[in-house]
């Protein structure tokens, strides 16, 4: 392995540790408010756009991950097949794009909506935070506390996405979310949200399940498809919880 992969290595895992060092209440308070949410009927949504929608289709249908948690997907920044890719960077700043989502969402009062959005600063997480909010929506963000505050908000209210978050975890990248530098190459190099960005995620998910446990309830999980009667197992909980489930 070249001594430049080591290193990024390095401070990658040095990032998860700080995660786990620091973001233990933040993760509690955050599957607290999602175990709530499964235990009363309530849906749990996320979302997040361009390369911030990575993580969440991490924990979305996944083997031996929890079963209730519904992708919103936006045209244009759902995912990177936008071609070309470069048009994500204009249409997540597009004020009024976050009203066309919840609205033809059912997103209700008392669900859950799981945000990730590293610098926090455009307009479509700004305005997905804080009209769910005020529609009675729990909101979690995933950003980075160091980058957001080290950058304006592009929204004219000024605000950025953790304003509208009722918990806020954070990844821990720096602005710019490069992690490596050397000579030669004037820019920093090799980015890292996507990796601490999926441990927290996951990370959440794994404390909601513990969570459901402490209460007494037996939460959902997909078993692999490949796995003999994974198939059966999904299929009927699908069923069982399928008025917490978008049909996707």
């Amino acid at each position: 392995m070249s001594k430049l992969s080591k290193e990024y290595l390095k401070r990658v895992i040095q990032l998860i540790e700080k995660i786990s060092d620091e973001e233990e209440n933040a993760i509690n308070q955050a599957a607290s408010l999602m175990a709530d949410a499964v235990q009363h009927g309530k849906k749990i949504f996320a979302f997040g756009c361009s390369h911030s929608s990575l993580p969440i289709q991490d924990i979305v249908y996944r083997a031996g991950g929890l079963m209730l948690i519904n992708p919103i997907f936006a045209p244009g920044i759902a995912s990177l097949d936008t071609h070309p890719p470069t048009m994500t960077s204009g249409i997540e700043r597009l004020e009024g794009y976050a009203q066309v989502l919840l609205d033809n969402y059912p997103i209700q009062k008392d669900d859950v909506l799981i945000l990730v959005s590293v610098s926090g600063r455009n307009a479509v997480p700004i305005e997905l935070a804080k009209i769910a909010q005020e529609r009675g929506v729990k909101v979690i963000g995933v950003t980075s506390w160091k980058y957001t505050k080290e950058v304006t908000s592009r929204h004219p209210s000024g605000k950025k996405m953790f304003d509208y978050a009722d918990v806020v975890l954070d990844n821990k990248v720096d602005k710019g979310d490069a992690t490596m530098q050397a000579p030669g190459v004037a820019e920093k190099f090799t980015p890292a949200s996507g990796v601490t960005s999926i441990a927290l995620l996951q990370a959440l998910v794994t404390a909601c399940i513990e969570e459901l446990l402490k209460r007494g309830v037996t939460p959902p999980i997909y078993i692999a498809g490949n796995v003999d009667g994974g198939e059966q197992h999904n299929a009927r909980l699908k069923q069982q919880y399928r008025d917490q489930m978008l049909n996707w």
